[in-house]
């Protein structure tokens, strides 16, 4: 059985199994145009990323413009969570 749990911004759980492309898009999306939780670009990014480790074209293609609108040192930590959360899951 999947799970989703969010919580505070950025502390999202999902379990391995639930981990699709679909589902992570759908995370990016939330936080960048803040629906349900605070706006928050690099915690999007981090989840477009995932997605498009998936193969989402369009989870790669909103990355890329979210990305124009945040400075290098926010690109870096979306990077850097992503990279944690792959290690974590």
């Amino acid at each position: 059985m999947a799970r989703i749990s969010m919580g505070e911004p950025g502390q999202s759980e999902i379990t391995p199994n639930a981990a699709t492309a679909d589902i992570l898009f759908e995370l990016g999306m939330m936080y960048c145009l803040g629906r349900d939780v605070l706006q928050d670009y690099v915690t999007a990014h981090k989840w477009f990323n995932l997605a498009a480790l998936k193969g989402s074209e369009d989870a790669r293609a909103y990355r890329r413009e979210l990305a124009l609108e945040m400075s290098p040192a926010q690109v870096a930590e979306a990077q850097r969570q992503a990279r944690a959360w792959v290690t974590l899951n």
